[in-house]
């Protein structure tokens, strides 16, 4: 799965770390599956989930997401979820090779950028390989979005 479809045209994103675009300069964005309870399921449909402080990390052969927080499912009573527990992500095994080869060799970080459904109602997420940026690499992204608005509002004043 090279290419996963846009998340533009999958219709529920639950959560969004929109975070992760200043502080990394992201790479190859990989689309995989996480393994969730049913009551983890069920307050995500409901749409409070978070990403901010959220990261993925290998732990032997597999992937895992930590620090994500979904929120217990009130219905739930005594069978619920813990918040923030390690959650595996499904992908296959060349992609588990590359992301932990990128990450030992090349110092790069896993970010989790997505939570969403796709078409077939199951919860994916969309993770990228990012470096992080220095301070005067954000000024630099920061003084280029300014430069854009300011761009297109001056198109927009001048047509």
């Amino acid at each position: 799965m090279a290419n996963p479809k846009p998340v533009s045209t999958i219709a529920k994103i639950v959560a969004d770390n929109r975070r992760a675009r200043y502080n990394y300069e992201l790479g190859e964005v990989i689309e995989a599956g996480i393994m969730l309870t049913g009551t983890e399921v069920k307050s995500l449909r409901a749409g409070r989930s978070t990403l901010g402080d959220a990261y993925a990390a290998a732990k032997g052969e597999e992937i895992f997401l930590y620090n994500a927080f979904i929120p217990e499912y009130l219905q739930a009573n005594r069978f619920n979820h813990e918040t923030k527990r390690p959650r595996k992500l499904l992908l296959n095994k060349r992609q588990i090779n590359r992301l932990i080869g990128a990450v030992e060799r090349d110092g790069m970080t896993i970010v989790p950028l997505k939570i969403y459904f796709n078409d077939r109602g199951r919860a994916k997420i969309e993770i990228a390989l990012g470096k992080g940026k220095k301070l005067h690499d954000k000024r630099e992204t920061e003084k280029q979005r300014d430069w854009n608005r300011e761009k297109s509002r001056l198109l927009k004043e001048r047509n």
